[in-house]
């Protein structure tokens, strides 16, 4: 069976600029995504979500 994989972003992303905006979200209380995910669970593994992103 295939596995899915998650295309090839066609430009990169800085990870400073990525941390910033979590400081901003974490900092504004943000409210869960699409995903329903809160900040706490987020948190518990903010290095590998940061990464997703």
């Amino acid at each position: 069976m295939d596995e899915l994989k998650a295309p090839v972003k066609p430009f990169g992303i800085p990870k400073l600029l990525v941390m910033e905006a979590w400081e901003k979200v974490r900092a504004n209380k943000g409210a869960p995504g699409v995903d329903a995910v809160a900040i706490e669970e987020f948190e518990k593994d903010l290095r590998g979500n940061l990464y997703r992103i």
